[in-house]
């Protein structure tokens, strides 16, 4: 769902930061305990967009999802997903990692988040705002996984922020077609810009 909408606001590369959601192996490989087979479907855009957006000159921020061991950080979360009770993105496993090919480099951001909305305590807004000079960057990138968990409620999130949102459709894996969709329609009519990983190519 691109190309058809509201243009609200101009895209300003220079104030923009990419937030790349979630990538994690827990979540992106074959057979994982939340396996998302759309954010592997897609990885190949991603990569394209990230490498682009590092060219010129965005700053790269990752989030990860993290559970422990030794309590519930997230009790209702593993209420909805009780195989998350035992395992799943568990601190300091290979499985919370974020995957080798979207692997961050030296100089970029990455912060943990046990909420859905990567906002939700932690430092998340704090960086955005400061991380190319104060009160600088106005609009958020937004790809990872899935759709309308994570990548949905971290773009409303940034939204209730005064942060312009792209949400890049075919950078964002959800569980399924349906719901992937319905996101897109939901974040082009009140919360963000949808574009193609091309059309912001194109724009970088």
């Amino acid at each position: 769902m691109t190309g058809k909408q509201l243009v609200p606001w101009d895209f300003n590369k220079s104030k923009a930061v990419l937030l790349v959601v979630d990538m994690q192996n827990d979540f992106v490989n074959e057979g994982a305990i939340m396996e998302v087979p759309m954010a592997r479907e897609y990885l190949p855009n991603m990569r394209r967009l990230l490498e682009r957006c590092r060219r010129s000159g965005l700053p790269v921020i990752y989030t990860k999802h993290v559970l422990y061991d030794h309590f519930e950080v997230s009790p209702l979360e593993t209420a909805y997903n009780p195989s998350l009770k035992t395992g799943g993105m568990r601190e300091n496993t290979p499985g919370v990692e974020i995957i080798d090919a979207l692997k961050p480099l030296p100089g970029d951001i990455v912060i943990s988040k046990h909420r859905y909305d990567a906002f939700y305590n932690t430092s998340l807004e704090t960086v955005i705002r400061n991380i190319q000079g104060l009160q600088t960057a106005d609009t958020v990138i937004i790809i990872g996984t899935v759709s309308s968990v994570c990548c949905e409620s971290t773009a409303r999130s940034a939204f209730m922020r005064d942060f312009k949102v792209i949400f890049v459709s075919d950078c964002n894996g959800g569980f399924d077609q349906q719901s992937h969709e319905a996101t897109l329609s939901t974040i082009s009519k009140v919360f963000g810009r949808v574009m193609s990983s091309e059309e912001v190519i194109q724009q970088l």
